[in-house]
């Protein structure tokens, strides 16, 4: 006891437990850290437990499918998690168990899926394996957003076929338009060296029902049709095949000539078609269940069919042909077509090159098509081309990668530009047309359907850069199954499954989320201003951007702005580019009745225009880019309320995230004001405070950013 004593007194004991005191401290702390990595599937103990999930013993299957034992281990993993309960796994039902089970007679279709409870039992049944496995995590998302289970009746089916994320990854790594880091695919690694990670892709996008993706660029490297690289994605293709996923891939349209040695790629000479038939054919043989092709052609620079005076029917009729003896097999033909004319519009190039093809492609196409008719910006109107072509399937294509939304340090939640999009009406067969109803094919009956996003992901710990990011991956797939759902109850899905199950926490955030692209679109491009970012990197604000290799990749040739008012005419007196809609859709976007947000979309008006707020234009267009920042400022606010109720890690991460936002909001706010007060010659109205900064000290961040 003396000794003891006498070494409890000692420094090296003091020492001792001071060192034991800072070990437990930080391994609490990182016990406790997120990271973000298991984005919404985050299994961490419920602080309540349903009835029903304390009565379970195991999980039963009807088979040993590698999709059946994805679906039995995620399950065993959840609930684990979630109840501290070890569930078996048996093909052999009986009371307390998790039944998955085929049933034909269900009325879903074949990815479709019906979740009950009967007894002690909780089902999930469904017409295929597949279903199960979106089955499987529909009951995940029951139990982890808390929704109660006693009386659990959930049928679901997706709306469209083919829900697939894009991206624009590249054979050296890099992602274009990429924010959260490298790519996610280790090309030198493969095929020998699957990363684990690859694994947790396909959780993730089986959770959210996507069933394909486009492994690279479409600005694509003809060596992704190697045998090298086609080894490797056959080494993907195992991997995502039992979650349900099948790969496609960019192709680059000269490849018969760069890759096989040909003396042209036109599309209609014999011995190309040829080289595309021998070249599937190769692929199918690595990969029995290929998707299919997507192809950028005849845009910015990249070959395509006009190369050699075909049109874009004669380039996807020579890959339909050499897919057509694959009936999985499509090609995704993009819209994305517009041509250098310093007197035209970009809004109708879309429109003016596919309209005159429609019903031209073969069965096994589809047109992907933009969300509106330039390029992803903040808000667009709906693209003219929905609802006008009736006879050739159209998939929507959206950007989940925020390439004109303030990459990955602004947070913007994507969910309402996506609604905003796919339930405007077109008014192609009467009211009630919507956006939605013409990709899954309600209006027109296309007999294929599509839905695409192009993927924010990348090497990044957390997937997405910023984490709140993650929600707009996770809101592409849930509305690319089903559109009907609210951008509100969305967020709140991902918030309880991602970030916390407190009451008002969620509710907090929640309304961060549903407001915060609106206040990004103030304090960017405000009143239906767009176009007007950084050249190039396309960050920042450029509104006098006046020169560059071509006009439409200026900022002035959208906003017009000069001493008499702003804005780009697309009306009659203008060019024209509102005559493309259906008569109701020109109706409500005439100069009588155009809402605010699309104002400047079709319309040059005075500065003095009048606004439904009472303001003339010029302080209505101040105020909305004061307000953009004052929103910023009040989601700082409320992300610091709920800190409590919030992982550390993912706290610190955004709320440095928050502070670059308001600093770069405060930016585009004195670029914007400050320029086009030069041409307004107004005031800024009384009551908002003046910029600190003048134009040209703005113009010198801006020139610096882009040296950098």
């Amino acid at each position: 006891m003396a000794f003891f004593f006498r070494f409890h007194k000692s420094i090296a004991f003091q020492r001792f437990s001071q060192a034991l005191f800072v070990t437990l401290l930080l391994f609490v702390t990182h016990a406790r850290a997120d990271d973000g990595y298991r984005l919404w599937l985050k299994y961490d103990r419920l602080s309540k437990v349903q009835p029903i999930l304390n009565h379970l013993q195991s999980i039963t299957i009807p088979s040993d499918s590698p999709t059946m034992k994805v679906a039995a281990k995620e399950l065993q993993t959840a609930i684990k998690g979630l109840t501290g309960k070890n569930l078996t796994i048996q093909k052999t039902a009986n009371a307390g168990s998790i039944l998955l089970k085929i049933n034909p007679t269900e009325h879903v279709n074949a990815e479709g899926y019906h979740l009950s409870q009967s007894s002690k039992n909780l089902i999930i049944s469904a017409k295929t394996e597949t279903g199960l496995l979106y089955g499987t995590f529909a009951l995940l998302r029951e139990i982890q957003t808390l929704q109660p289970l006693e009386k659990l009746n959930v049928t679901s089916s997706p709306k469209v076929q083919y829900r697939l994320l894009n991206h624009w990854d590249n054979n050296n790594g890099t992602i274009e338009r990429g924010y959260a880091g490298s790519t996610l695919w280790h090309w030198f690694d493969l095929p020998d060296v699957i990363d684990p990670r690859y694994h947790d892709y396909a959780r993730a996008n089986a959770s959210i029902g996507i069933n394909g993706t486009v492994l690279n660029n479409v600005n694509a490297s003809a060596r992704f049709l190697t045998p090298e690289y086609l080894k490797k994605v056959a080494a993907l293709a195992d991997v995502f095949r039992p979650y349900g996923i099948k790969v496609y891939l960019s192709v680059f349209f000269a490849a018969p000539k760069t890759l096989g040695g040909l003396k042209t790629s036109d599309p209609l000479d014999p011995e190309v078609k040829r080289w595309w038939a021998e070249k599937t054919k190769e692929i199918y043989t690595l990969i029995p269940d290929f998707g299919g092709y997507l192809v950028k052609a005849n845009s910015e620079g990249e070959p395509g069919p006009q190369d050699y005076d075909r049109t874009h029917t004669d380039g996807a009729r020579m890959l339909s042909e050499a897919l057509a003896p694959y009936p999985q097999g499509i090609v995704m033909w993009r819209s994305f077509v517009y041509k250098a004319d310093p007197n035209g519009d970009r809004f109708k190039a879309g429109y003016e090159e596919f309209k005159p093809l429609d019903g031209k492609f073969d069965s096994n196409v589809l047109v992907q098509v933009k969300n509106g008719p330039i390029d992803f910006q903040p808000r667009e109107p709906f693209h003219p081309l929905f609802g006008a072509m009736p006879q050739t399937p159209l998939m929507m294509e959206f950007q989940l990668t925020q390439e004109y939304l303030g990459f990955a340090t602004h947070l913007a939640y994507m969910a309402p530009l996506f609604k905003e999009c796919l339930d405007s009406d077109t008014y192609a067969k009467g009211k009630g047309s919507t956006v939605a109803k013409v990709i899954d094919g309600s209006v027109h009956g296309y007999q294929k359907t599509g839905m695409a996003g192009v993927a924010n992901t990348g090497s990044d710990r957390n997937w997405t850069g910023h984490p709140m990011g993650q929600a707009n991956w996770y809101a592409f797939g849930r509305l690319a199954w089903d559109y009907t759902l609210s951008s509100e109850k969305i967020a709140e899905e991902w918030i309880r499954m991602t970030l916390t199950n407190d009451t008002k926490a969620v509710a907090t955030i929640q309304n961060m989320l549903v407001n915060s692209r609106e206040t990004l679109v103030n304090y960017m491009t405000p009143l239906g201003l767009h176009h007007i970012m950084g050249n190039n990197l396309h960050y920042g604000p450029n509104p006098w951007l006046a020169k560059n290799v071509r006009p439409d990749w200026t900022s002035v040739y959208y906003h017009k702005a000069d001493e008499n008012g702003i804005g780009f005419d697309r009306t009659e007196s203008g060019s024209k580019a509102l005559h493309l809609y259906a008569p109701e859709v020109q109706k409500q976007w005439d100069a009588a009745s155009c809402p605010p947000e699309y104002l400047l979309w079709f319309h040059h008006v005075p500065w003095t225009h009048p606004m439904p707020s009472g303001r003339i234009l010029w302080d209505e267009l101040c105020h909305r880019y004061y307000a953009g920042v004052a929103g910023v400022t009040r989601m700082q606010q409320q992300w610091e309320g709920v800190k409590n109720q919030i992982d550390p890690e993912i706290f610190e991460n955004v709320k440095g995230k928050l502070s670059i936002q308001h600093r770069e909001a405060l930016w585009w706010r004195d670029a914007c004001v400050l320029y086009f007060q030069t041409l307004s010659k107004r005031p800024i109205p009384e009551g908002l405070e003046k910029p600190t900064r003048t134009l040209e000290e703005v113009k010198q961040l801006v020139d610096v950013y882009q040296i950098r």
